[in-house]
């Protein structure tokens, strides 16, 4: 049976990956003109995006030739072929439908031209646009969404570390300070990962613990030793993210949960106890509002117009001020002044070295995969990332619970020795906040 099909990206697809061409295996990549219109739009920039769009296209210009717009070119050994598509018909069905022909209907006219010449082969647009699938559907164009960096399990998002029932003996053990090898303890062998944290529940009282992934073995965790800067853990989530924050063997940690739960409260206080470990602490967030104009009303220069996206890392720096006595909130004076530690647009930090610097990177869930990728992969010696977010707000058009880059990497890193991930669900931010997280 005739398994290849015919696939026709949209702008933004390629905009999310520009390497998207070569995730289609043996099928054939229909792209139309006017989405290479549409990404030379995005070249000029220091974002992402426009990276994404300059690197398209060098590498199109790698791989075209005359049959590039006649019968395609092949993108390499297992793959399929890849075709530019220019001055496409416009099918009776969109005049009556969408009769103005702007750039996401010419697309469609290309699927539809596509799908009625190719009676063979399955033709399906793709695209990451919700609306442009329901305009593709209506007029009977297969469509789906990309789909080769979505996170399939989001399960361990909705809930807290899990707790596993054990022997009160072995809790004995564990509360007497013994640490025990994983592969001694059937109860967990096959049901955490390394750095993983739960609850073990026996007959007696509960004992909050840890899978090392170092050394292999279950630890205790003890939830009112885990202090860092003033800032101590008011649950066991808590407790289990200060731990991991803190731990030198995990060179990259994943906070997620909603909002008031203490993310990135926590990662920064856990930063500011160790900076006598790194030269430098960076605080950042990526500005969601960056693409379009209302950031230029804003007075001032570049910095002064970032400043109100900013001020959530800067309320949690006042947090942990109040915590402290006058002689360490000078100290973390002097850090600032000094630019030891940065609270600054992610936009700002990109391109930087990151050796022997704590980076916080806040609302994760709004990059990519690639994105994140970027910024892990430029991580030096004595490095430490941590990645804060709220996978159920994302800001960022095209991304979802299943495509943002934090969900992305919690679901491939997970398991790893240098790796942590902690979900937090309890809020601590104040009753009417939980109060309304929960029901509003």
């Amino acid at each position: 049976m005739e398994t290849k099909k015919n696939f026709v990206l949209d702008t933004n697809v390629i905009l999310h990956d520009y390497k998207c061409i070569y995730n289609f295996e043996e099928n054939d990549i229909y792209i139309p003109i006017v989405v290479l219109e549409e990404i030379d739009k995005f070249k000029k920039g220091s974002e992402q995006i426009n990276f994404n769009s300059r690197e398209f296209a060098r590498e199109l210009d790698e791989i075209a030739t005359d049959d590039l717009f006649a019968k395609g070119v092949s993108l390499g050994e297992g793959k399929g072929r890849l075709r530019v598509v220019t001055n496409p018909d416009y099918p009776e069905i969109l005049e009556k439908s969408f009769a103005e022909k702007i750039p996401d209907h010419r697309i469609l006219a290309v699927a539809l031209n596509l799908r009625d010449s190719d009676k063979v082969h399955k033709t399906i647009l793709v695209t990451k646009d919700i609306n442009l699938r329901m305009k593709a559907k209506s007029v009977g164009v297969l469509c789906e969404d990309y789909k080769n960096d979505k996170v399939t399990n989001t399960d361990i998002f909705e809930q807290a570390q899990q707790t596993i029932a054990v022997p009160s003996e072995l809790n004995d053990r564990i509360c007497g300070g013994e640490e025990i090898p994983i592969d001694s303890i059937s109860e967990l062998k096959d049901k955490v990962v390394a750095n993983e944290f739960f609850i073990l529940q026996s007959e007696k009282s509960p004992v909050l613990a840890k899978y090392d992934g170092a050394s292999g073995k279950v630890k205790m965790v003890n939830k009112d030793k885990e202090k860092a800067f003033g800032i101590k853990g008011r649950n066991a989530e808590q407790a289990f993210a200060l731990d991991a924050l803190l731990n030198k063997n995990i060179q990259l940690v994943a906070l997620t949960g909603k909002a008031g739960t203490g993310k990135t409260l926590l990662a920064l206080a856990a930063a500011l106890q160790q900076h006598e470990n790194y030269k430098q602490i960076l605080l950042a967030r990526p500005i969601v509002a960056l693409a379009n104009k209302d950031l230029g009303f804003l007075p001032g220069d570049e910095k002064a117009k970032i400043s109100p996206y900013m001020q959530p890392l800067f309320d949690n720096l006042d947090v942990i001020k109040r915590q402290l006595g006058t002689r360490d909130q000078d100290s973390i004076a002097e850090m600032q002044q000094s630019g030891q530690l940065v609270i600054e647009a992610l936009a700002f930090i990109r391109g930087r070295s990151l050796n022997d610097t704590y980076f916080i990177v806040d609302e994760a869930q709004n990059l990519t995969p690639h994105e994140i990728k970027t910024i892990i992969t430029r991580a030096g010696q004595n490095c430490k990332l941590v990645f804060t977010g709220d996978v159920q707000q994302i800001d960022t058009p095209y991304l979802d619970m299943q495509s943002n880059g934090l969900v992305y990497m919690i679901d491939k890193m997970r398991g790893q020795a240098l790796f942590s991930h902690v979900n937090l669900v309890k809020g601590e931010r104040s009753e009417l906040s939980e109060l309304a997280s929960n029901i509003l």
